[in-house]
């Protein structure tokens, strides 16, 4: 039973005919939670003939076109049963504003719950000057301390890239979404988190690439009410994670970045220094790092094949920067782009919020902490304690009165006269809000900074010295496995090929 022994009674509880009762007493338990009925002043109570999972198939299965069903049929605020919570939504945009300042609704509540059961952190349960200490390491993902990662991911990305410009000058093929995983979780945690020192660079590296996505494949089961026991093999992979990332094994590794080393620092104050429990912690910031990244970044190159006009602008952007600051477009990694003159590359930023607004399907969950009255403009809806409110930005994305066609890729729809466009209304009254995949308020993802940089450099590297094709025809629709948690995946990968400009001296 390997080195603690479990108490004899609890030996027939873990057997197989054991996991079973407590499966179907789970399921009897959750399906009482489904009795619900609607109370005087609350939203429309929909729950659907499914116990437990209620309305979440259908909406899984074609999300934008059943929430607005819904809105047509209840309006802009109505409660669901989904896999055993009750949530209720907000789907008017000008409301977002006041949901979110709410102080009966917690965000640290609801993320707390996920840390829990994703990560197996349990400190952060009932220890809020932790939590406090954590989140302000987030000031070193921006200003200066952004600047140094990124000069630290130009020379990852080169280090990936390199081998690459000497072996491709006929074309070479391969799949976009593993070409894309294995690009972001390589750089991404070079930069964050450094080189190991000890063994095999590659072969740890590997091992702990393909665990993770492993891990990640079982992401949304862990978030439901499921014991970890019933997922299969998902608690030995999220273990051996985590000690890949125990304080001991982190000391192997060097180059750590400021962010890292100070959550190391607090985790140490919190913890003894052989704590499991800090790895945990290390695989919830590693996730966040890299798990939305990589989707983000494949849809953006994914248009981008498919509409090779776009492509040429973005290149002739880019090359227009290359010129103005005396460099040359195909020069590999002798050119040097600052943070802020990838900001002023309009359409390649564009173009990444453009993949963001189709492809993001992120709730922006609040815990409701006490029984409160939330206003609308068909009138007040009572929320009872212990529910979620859900904001639903993807309908918004989808909103044709927001955005024209709004189910058509275009580049350019964040450009207005060679500028950002910032201009987008609804009822005839000018949105302060009209794309959020990165969620707002408490929530709003401290990385994004980061991954919006990340995926820029990554493209300039790919326009500025490579050819690129499409090979497959087959149209790739979205995965909603995680339609309310972050960019979705595709749901198949698809080939592409590549090879070094032909210019390229």
């Amino acid at each position: 039973m390997g080195r603690f022994p479990l108490e004899p009674w609890l030996q027939p509880l873990l057997s197989p005919a054991g996991l079973a009762l407590a499966a179907a007493l789970l399921l009897l338990v959750l399906c009482l939670r489904g009795r619900r009925t609607r109370r005087p002043g609350e939203p429309p109570l929909l729950k659907g003939w499914l116990p437990y999972f209620g309305l979440a198939l259908k909406l899984q299965k074609d999300p934008i076109g059943f929430m607005r069903t819904l809105q047509n049929q209840h309006g802009d605020t109505f409660t669901l049963l989904l896999g055993g919570k009750y949530i209720t939504f907000i789907l008017d945009p000008y409301q977002y504003q006041s949901v979110m300042k709410n102080q009966k609704l917690s965000f640290r509540m609801f993320s707390k719950n996920i840390l829990k059961k994703a990560f197996a952190i349990q400190r952060l349960m009932t220890d809020d000057e932790l939590n406090n200490e954590l989140h302000d390491c987030y000031k070193h993902l921006q200003g200066k301390s952004l600047d140094l990662l990124m000069e630290n991911m130009t020379q990852n990305l080169q280090q990936v890239f390199e081998p690459k410009l000497f072996k491709t000058t006929n074309w070479d093929m391969a799949y976009l979404l593993t070409f894309c995983s294995s690009v972001i979780f390589e750089t991404t945690f070079a930069t964050i988190y450094g080189k190991s020192v000890a063994g095999d660079r590659k072969e740890f590296i590997t091992e702990l690439k393909d665990d993770f996505f492993k891990f990640d494949a079982k992401f949304i089961y862990l978030l439901s009410d499921i014991p970890i026991e019933l997922l299969g093999n998902a608690k030995s992979i999220q273990k051996k994670l985590i000690k890949h990332l125990t304080s001991e094994n982190l000391a192997n590794i060097q180059g750590w970045s400021e962010v890292v080393q100070m959550r190391q620092d607090i985790l140490e104050k919190y913890y003894t220094f052989k704590d499991f429990e800090i790895g945990a912690h290390h695989l919830g910031f590693l996730w966040a790092s890299v798990a939305n990244t990589i989707p983000t970044m494949f849809w953006t190159i994914y248009y981008l094949l498919r509409h090779p006009e776009a492509m040429a602008v973005l290149r002739d952007e880019i090359d227009h920067l290359l010129q103005s600051t005396g460099q040359k477009q195909g020069s590999g990694f002798s050119i040097y782009i600052t943070r802020e003159q990838l900001d002023s590359l309009v359409y390649l930023e564009s173009a990444i919020l453009e993949a963001l607004r189709l492809c993001s399907f992120s709730s922006i969950i609040r815990f409701v902490q006490e029984d409160l009255t939330l206003p609308s403009e068909t009138g007040d809806y009572l929320i009872r304690k212990g529910d979620l409110v859900a904001i639903f930005p993807p309908l918004m994305h989808h909103d044709p009165e927001i955005f024209e066609a709004p189910e058509e890729y275009r580049f350019d729809r964040f450009v207005e006269n060679g500028k950002k466009k910032t201009n987008f209304f609804k009822g005839g009254k000018r949105l302060k809000h009209y794309i959020l995949p990165f969620g707002m308020g408490a929530s709003k993802c401290p990385g994004r900074f980061l991954a919006i940089n990340e995926i820029k450099q990554l493209l300039v590297v790919l326009l500025t010295n490579f050819d690129l094709e499409i090979m497959d025809d087959k149209p790739v629709q979205l995965d909603y496995g995680r339609f309310l948690i972050g960019i979705q995946y595709p749901d198949s990968d698809v080939l592409f090929r590549y090879k070094v400009k032909s210019q390229r001296s």
